[in-house]
């Protein structure tokens, strides 16, 4: 009964159609030799056209100078074994066939630096007049020259070019599959919600001479740029305001000893602030960019006004301490000189004079001992006075180099203002 069953349900069943697609992929791989290429006329060129659509920026590495993208890559040719009638097949205009059945070319991307990651897509599209369509997804990790001088305000222009590894154009010959405009301001493949922003995509043809041969090579330039609010907000901003309140301790006085612990303050502010943010800044070996420059150049500055500060105290409270002692040693030498002024004879004779006597003898040796108190005086006033003259002298030159310095930070923050504002100006005009 069952096999009657199974006997009925078959003899009700339609002429299933693809019958004829096993039909036609039975007579086109049958004789079909993938190691030759698909040409009657060996003499002929195999055209490939390419296209690229642009999908992601993964990953754009400064230090090692690779840029990792998530590209749609299109290849299309003509097989001329691979054609039919349509007509003799049921309307069957297009089938797909196993990749590893059928001829492909040895396109390659220069720019490789890593094995190529893509899912594996084992079948091509073949349509009755030969035309062969191979569409698969790729990540690309290839080389690119890295520039990070503008950073945050960057845009790199990084190539990816196709070729022949072994055909020469003899052989085989590339083309676009698209007009280079289209090519150049498609963008609607692109994920556009990341750190970089797609400017364009530019293509050209050339014929690369060497001495295997003349190969056809076509290079998809692939312009990206950078977002840099997130930049300006936790870079560039409060560095800045880090430099302000650095400058704001020049309107202190330079004999402050304030000045010193609000400028370390501000120099470990700083410190700190550059240990927290090294992993944010691109580091290259080729190139410096602007902003690690202007880094460099602020903390300079902070360490040499602090360095000038210190000595200052350092000078001023050497000269106070001196200033203090040397009167203290004139007035021990005056008494000392008056203990030795005691007349040798009375103490040898012993001899008991009269109030008159002893009264007029007094007074010599108290106007010389008035005398000694006044020159130790003025010595000591005329000290003073020359040390008062030497730390105007020293606060005068310290307040000019102050002046320097503040002007120095003022045009330095100037320049690295109005370049920063140039270059946002120049990334926004893209």
């Amino acid at each position: 009964m069952k096999a009657a069953g199974a006997g009925i349900l078959a003899t009700d069943m339609p002429h299933p159609r693809n019958s004829a697609l096993r039909h036609l992929t039975k007579q086109l791989l049958q004789q079909y030799h993938k190691e030759v290429r698909p040409v009657h006329n060996w003499g002929e060129p195999t055209t490939v056209y390419l296209d690229l659509f642009v999908h992601a920026v993964l990953d754009v590495d400064v230090q090692n100078q690779k840029l990792k993208t998530s590209v749609w890559y299109h290849e299309v040719w003509y097989d001329e074994f691979l054609s039919w009638n349509s007509s003799m097949f049921d309307e069957i205009r297009e089938i797909s066939l196993p990749l590893n059945t059928i001829w492909t070319p040895d396109i390659v991307i220069n720019e490789f630096m890593d094995t190529e990651r893509s899912p594996d897509l084992p079948y091509v599209y073949v349509n009755s007049s030969g035309t062969i369509k191979n569409f698969k997804p790729i990540q690309v990790v290839s080389a690119c020259s890295l520039q990070t001088y503008a950073f945050p305000f960057d845009i790199q222009n990084c190539s990816l070019t196709f070729n022949s590894i072994l055909h020469t154009v003899e052989d085989i010959d590339l083309g676009f599959l698209r007009n280079r405009e289209d090519v150049k301001h498609d963008k609607k493949a692109f994920l556009n919600d990341g750190e970089w922003e797609l400017l364009s995509v530019s293509s050209t043809y050339n014929v690369l001479q060497s001495s295997a041969g003349d190969f056809a090579q076509i290079q998809f330039n692939v312009v990206i740029r950078r977002r840099p609010l997130a930049y300006v907000v936790s870079l560039l901003i409060p560095s800045i305001f880090l430099m302000l309140m650095d400058l704001g301790s020049f309107y202190l006085p330079p004999n402050c000893r304030a000045r010193i612990i609000f400028k370390t303050s501000v120099l470990v502010g700083y410190t700190v602030f550059r240990v927290n943010m090294a992993n944010e800044v691109p580091r290259s070996a080729g190139n410096t960019s602007l902003i690690g420059v202007f880094f460099t150049v602020c903390m300079a500055f902070l360490v040499l006004s602090l360095s000038k500060s210190v000595l200052l105290v350092k000078f001023l409270h050497n000269g106070q301490c001196s200033g203090w002692e040397q009167p203290l040693l004139c007035l021990q030498r005056d008494a000392d000189a008056d203990e030795s002024r005691v007349d040798p004879r009375a103490q040898c004779a012993g001899v008991t004079e009269s109030p008159i006597y002893q009264e007029h003898q007094a007074q010599p040796g108290t106007l010389k001992e008035v005398w000694f108190q006044l020159q130790s005086i003025n010595n000591y006033l005329h000290t003073q006075d020359q040390m008062d003259k030497q730390e105007v002298a020293w606060l005068a030159l310290l307040y000019r180099f102050d002046q320097l310095l503040f002007r120095s930070y003022l045009t330095m923050l100037g320049l690295y203002t109005v370049t920063l504002c140039s270059l946002w100006v120049l990334w926004s005009g893209l």
